[in-house]
């Protein structure tokens, strides 16, 4: 299992967010510190079906996709998702302040990895990678927070 990557994921991300707040200004990107906050909360959302969208990747290219997030590639500065899935713009905000979308971050994680608890083989689909099993998501969750990470210029090491 991941569980370097997953400890990551429910410990060090977090201690590492203490670095940044609501006035944290990105490298890239048009996201607030907020809106990433709560855009990697619906991220997680995403992994334990809580939100749900189509797949739209072609079949024919999933396992490319299933090569890089098997991979050590890193998202790429600006990478975005496609704008089918979330739009153009930055979402408006859903919480009052940063800190309320702190305590949902924390609670998405914690309800995803129960969401896989019993059954890590479960599939949830992402709407560009495809069906993920629990090992799939935490991967992908790993080079989300950490590409976001990188966002707003917090050293991983």
């Amino acid at each position: 299992m991941q569980e370097q990557k997953l400890a990551f994921i429910q410990k060090d991300f977090f201690l590492l967010l203490n670095g940044i707040n609501a006035a944290t200004p990105a490298k890239w990107g048009k996201m607030n510190a907020q809106q990433m906050i709560e855009h990697v909360t619906a991220f997680f959302n995403v992994s334990t079906g809580k939100i749900k969208f189509d797949l739209v990747t072609p079949e024919e290219h999933l396992p490319k996709f299933k090569e890089f997030l098997l991979s050590d590639k890193q998202f790429r500065e600006n990478t975005k998702a496609p704008a089918s899935v979330i739009g153009e713009e930055a979402l408006p905000l859903q919480y009052n302040t940063y800190e309320e979308a702190l305590a949902k971050l924390h609670e998405a994680v914690d309800e995803f990895v129960e969401f896989f608890k019993n059954d890590p083989g479960k599939l949830t689909t992402h709407p560009v990678f495809g069906p993920l099993n629990f090992e799939e998501w935490i991967l992908l969750h790993y080079k989300h927070v950490t590409h976001h990470l990188r966002q707003f210029a917090v050293d991983i090491a």
